[in-house]
């Protein structure tokens, strides 16, 4: 793969002077509602990140992505913004922003910010504004209010539909109907509108001067809408209804609302200001796509720096699929010189010692109602879950580890419904479950809830509940045990920094359902998927197993192995 390298952010010395550090960087995701709770008001805040910050400075990540701390209703769990330069007061303020920034670039670690700019909260100003307005005015023209259709305007613009289920437009009293991808407390922005642009480059720079070393692009996808707002014209249904991930396709041509490539346009902007810093800044595009190829235009030399892979997240774990996504996404890359990026969990998919827990089957499948009535065996998806990780961490380019997964957590599959918080259980009637699963505050000390999330004599309990048998999985009782996971992933993350993660990967020949590839001129990683028993390579030395091996020393099923070869290359 080729190696080009453009400009990349050193913020501070104390974070490293590598100036590629983004080509291979493990970054780790922190949710702050649900990460640690500062102040014993049951839910998570930046006191919190700040006092478990050395948990993941010692897991041996190099960065950390923030989710959403701005000022919000949480409609979204943050992801409708009120305020994109400021602090939710729930999680702090901006001094305590700046003190986490710091003290993070102290420890070596990189900090990435989300950025969500499809849409605001209909609480930001700009949206208070534009109702109060009234039709046709200049506050409107940020945003996409249009006549319904009709005799009386009592129909819908279009036929789009919300991410989270229903219509993707609600009407005012006025009559003027506007449009929300997702719920209607999150407005889509209108980005033919110069306004737009300018106050997101604001925005892009207040954080940057603050020390922010980069940004992860909510919907990344979506943003330009195609002129007239045209129907979609597609029948919603089971296999191809709007989902979370919106990967809805029209019929045929290119997309109304989705991977337009008028998109790209927005991003050459943000790519000067980025590159306008001393030590420019990163961007990582959250872009649902379809086909490679459109990937990689968000990884032009002049757009964005990564992409996350999501066909790599949501393929199972059968051999044939992975070597499938894995030559496809090196080789996409490698046209445009950018670094592929892998991962395996985040805050919007079911975690995937759940997924591994299933029957695995070719078609994809990533939420919480997608496993419902499949029968688990959680044994299994945590030994899974470390191969995955060990074959994930071998990969070429970055990857990018989500909180809790590193202790081997699962998805809490039976919250109270009482407790659902996320939107799309609203908005599909109570159908669909959501999100919350993956999103249960973290365990850090102690036998029973909150399990150290929260200070002694907290006020409130965690937002959402943790299960009581969690406390095998507290980072208290991993750090006491050897084998533990989290034991697991921090000699895995040591060894891949000595590894190193800049060279070619060559596939080795194997039997079917094993995985074998090399990298460099001694190191390979050998993953039996669903093979029987099968010997590591000859001479070879064993640097890391995910699993035991067989008595007499092959790798089984459901286990991978770091492997140096007595001769090299």
């Amino acid at each position: 793969m080729a190696d080009r390298t453009a400009g990349v952010p050193d913020t501070a010395e104390a974070a490293g002077a590598d100036p590629h550090w983004w080509r291979h960087a493990v970054i780790y995701q922190i949710y702050p509602r649900s990460f640690a709770d500062g102040n014993g008001d049951g839910l998570g805040d930046i006191d919190g990140i700040r006092a478990r910050l050395s948990h993941v400075a010692e897991l041996g990540v190099d960065a950390i992505w923030i989710s959403p701390w701005y000022p919000s209703p949480m409609a979204d769990a943050g992801y409708d913004v009120s305020d994109y330069r400021d602090i939710e007061p729930r999680f702090g303020d901006l001094a305590g922003a700046e003190a986490l920034l710091r003290e993070a670039h102290a420890l070596g670690l990189r900090v990435i910010l989300d950025i969500v700019p499809n849409h605001t909260s209909d609480r930001h100003r700009w949206f208070t504004e534009a109702l109060a307005a009234g039709q046709g005015s200049p506050a409107r023209r940020r945003y996409l209010f249009r006549t319904g259709r009709g005799e009386g305007g009592e129909l819908p613009p279009n036929d789009w539909p919300s991410v989270f289920g229903g219509p993707a437009w609600t009407r005012l009293r006025d009559g003027e109907w506007y449009l929300h991808l997702f719920a209607p407390e999150q407005p889509d922005l209108d980005w033919t509108n110069p306004e737009v642009h300018a106050e997101f480059e604001q925005t892009l720079r207040f954080w940057f001067d603050r020390g922010v070393d980069g940004f992860r692009i909510d919907v990344a996808h979506g943003l330009a809408k195609a002129a007239g707002l045209p129907d979609l014209g597609l029948p919603r249904d089971a296999d191809d209804g709007p989902g979370l991930l919106g990967t809805v396709r029209a019929r045929e041509g290119e997309h109304p609302f989705w991977d337009r490539d008028e998109v790209h346009e927005v991003y050459r902007a943000w790519r000067t200001v980025a590159d306008s810093y001393p030590d420019p800044r990163v961007f990582v595009a959250e872009a649902w796509v379809d086909r490679p190829e459109r990937l990689i235009r968000y990884l032009r030399r002049d757009e964005l720096h990564t992409a996350f892979n999501f066909d790599y997240l949501c393929a199972p774990w059968l051999a044939d699929q992975l070597r499938e996504v894995i030559t496809t996404t090196v080789a996409a890359h490698a046209e445009v010189g950018a670094p592929p990026t892998w991962v395996l969990s985040n805050h919007d998919v079911a975690r995937h010692v759940s997924r591994y827990a299933r029957a695995q089957r070719p078609r994809p499948a990533h939420s919480l109602d997608d496993l419902h009535g499949m029968p688990a065996d959680l044994a299994l998806g945590e030994r899974r879950a470390r191969a995955a990780t060990l074959l994930m961490l071998a990969l070429p380019g970055g990857c990018y580890l989500y909180q809790g997964e590193e202790l081997g957590l699962a998805e809490v599959e039976d919250l109270p419904e009482a407790v659902l918080d996320d939107p799309i259980w609203a908005r599909s009637g109570h159908s669909q479950r959501g999100r919350d699963g993956c999103r249960v505050p973290l365990p850090w000390a102690g036998d029973e809830p909150p399990f150290g999330f929260s200070p002694a004599g907290a006020a409130a309990p965690p937002w959402l509940p943790q299960p009581a048998h969690w406390r095998e999985y507290t980072v208290e009782a991993q750090l006491a045990r050897p084998d533990s996971m989290l034991a697991f992933y921090r000699e895995a993350l040591r060894l891949r920094r000595e590894i190193g993660t800049g060279t070619a990967l060559e596939w080795q020949p194997g039997p079917e359902g094993v995985l074998h590839f090399r990298r460099g001129r001694d190191f390979s990683c050998l993953s039996n998927v669903t093979a029987e028993p099968t010997p590591p390579p000859d001479g070879a030395t064993i640097l890391l197993a995910s699993g035991a091996l067989t008595p007499d020393g092959r790798v089984p099923a459901d286990t991978t192995v770091w492997l140096r070869a007595s001769t090299p290359a």
